[in-house]
C-alpha cells in the first residue's frame, strides 16, 4: 500500500453537524451508531454524553473496529447491523434506545485501498465484500452468476441502460478466462459505457455489484424494521443515504412504515404510520462541506422520529 494511501483519512464523517442536531443527543441517552466506519459519528456522539449516557457501534469490518475509540460510554460490536435486536437484547436495551444512526456511505478506506476492489480507479482484484469473512466476492459472481442474473443487477441496483449488453459481455470475456480484476471486468463492459458519462457509469456498475455481494438492500430493509422495535416512543431514527435505491427506501418506510410507501389506517381512517418524518425534504450537504469533502456531495439525511401507540397522537 502506498505511503498516500497512509496519508488518506480512514473516513470523513458526512453532515456531522447536522446529524448531531437531528439526533437531539440527551446526555443521559442510550443510542446506536449501526455504521461505525472510521468513528467521526460515534465519537461525536459520546462526546455529548454525561456519564449515564451510552452508545453502541456496529461494524462488520474488523479493520474498523480495530481502530475503534476506548471509552466507557462506549460499545463497539462486530457484526452486521442485520442482527441489531439480537445484540440490542444482550446488552438489555432493546426498546429503550433514544437515537439510532446509520451512514450508509463506503468509507474512504474501503475506496482507496485497492485490494478491497471496490473502485474502478486502481487495479485490484474484485473483492468488494464489506466482510471479508463473507463467502460471496465479486469475482465469484461475476464468474458464476447467469447472463439474466447479472443483467437483473445491473439494471436495478445500478440502473444501467446498457445492463443487459454488459451482462453478455461478461459472460462472453469469462469463457476466455476468469475475471479476476477490476481491470478484467472494465474491459469487459467498456464497450457499453457512454464516454460522456464514463466515471458516473463505472461508479453505477461498480455499485450494482457492491449492493448485491453485501446484500445492502436486504440488510437496510431489516435494519429499518428492527428499528422500530429498538427505539423507544420519541426515539430518532438518522440515515444517511447516497443513491436513490437506498433513500427511496428510507423515505417510504418513514412516512408510512412500509417500504411501498402505501399508507396504512384503521377501521376510521386514522394514519397508523410508526413514524413522523421531522424534514419533508433530506437534509443535504452546503458547498462548504462538497467543497471539503467532495464524497459528500450525494450524501441525503433523512429523519424521523416514533410515535406512540403508531398514532400521530
Amino acid at each position: 500500500m502506498s505511503s498516500d494511501h497512509n496519508n488518506l483519512p480512514y473516513h470523513i464523517p458526512a453532515l456531522l453537524s447536522q446529524t448531531m442536531q437531528a439526533l437531539d443527543i440527551q446526555p443521559d441517552g442510550i443510542y446506536v451508531d449501526v455504521t461505525f466506519g472510521g468513528g467521526g459519528h460515534s465519537r461525536a456522539i459520546v462526546e455529548r454524553l454525561g456519564p449515564e449516557g451510552h452508545l453502541y457501534s456496529f461494524d462488520q469490518d474488523r479493520d474498523a473496529v480495530e481502530r475503534a475509540f476506548s471509552d466507557e460510554r462506549f460499545t463497539i460490536i462486530h457484526g452486521n447491523f442485520r442482527f441489531l435486536s439480537n445484540f440490542l437484547r444482550f446488552y438489555d436495551v432493546k426498546g429503550r434506545i433514544d437515537g439510532l444512526l446509520a451512514d450508509l456511505g463506503v468509507s474512504f478506506h474501503h475506496f482507496d485501498d485497492p485490494e478491497r476492489g471496490f473502485s474502478f480507479r486502481a487495479d485490484g482484484p474484485l473483492d468488494m465484500r464489506m466482510n471479508r469473512t463473507a463467502q460471496l466476492t465479486a469475482a465469484d459472481l461475476l464468474n458464476g452468476a447467469s447472463e439474466d442474473k447479472l443483467s437483473a443487477v445491473l439494471r436495478d441496483y445500478g440502473e444501467l441502460k446498457q445492463a443487459r449488453r454488459m451482462a453478455r459481455a461478461i459472460v462472453a470475456a469469462r469463457s476466455s478466462r476468469r475475471l479476476e480484476t477490476t481491470s478484467h471486468l472494465l474491459e469487459a463492459v467498456a464497450p457499453y459505457i457512454d464516454p460522456r458519462q464514463e466515471k458516473k457509469e463505472l461508479a453505477m456498475v461498480f455499485q450494482a455489484l457492491r449492493i448485491e455481494v453485501n446484500g445492502e438492500l436486504d440488510a437496510l430493509n431489516s435494519l429499518l424494521v428492527q428499528s422500530l422495535e429498538s427505539l423507544k416512543p420519541g426515539g430518532r431514527l438518522a440515515i444517511i443515504t447516497y443513491h436513490s435505491l437506498e433513500d427511496r427506501l428510507v423515505k417510504n418506510f418513514m412516512k408510512t412504515g412500509s417500504f411501498s410507501g402505501e399508507r396504512q389506517t384503521d377501521f376510521y381512517g386514522r394514519d397508523l404510520s410508526p413514524m413522523k418524518l421531522l424534514t419533508t425534504k433530506p437534509i443535504v450537504p452546503d458547498a462548504e462541506e462538497t467543497a471539503l469533502n467532495p464524497r459528500s456531495r450525494s450524501a441525503k439525511l433523512r429523519v424521523a422520529v416514533k410515535l406512540n401507540d403508531h398514532t400521530d397522537g
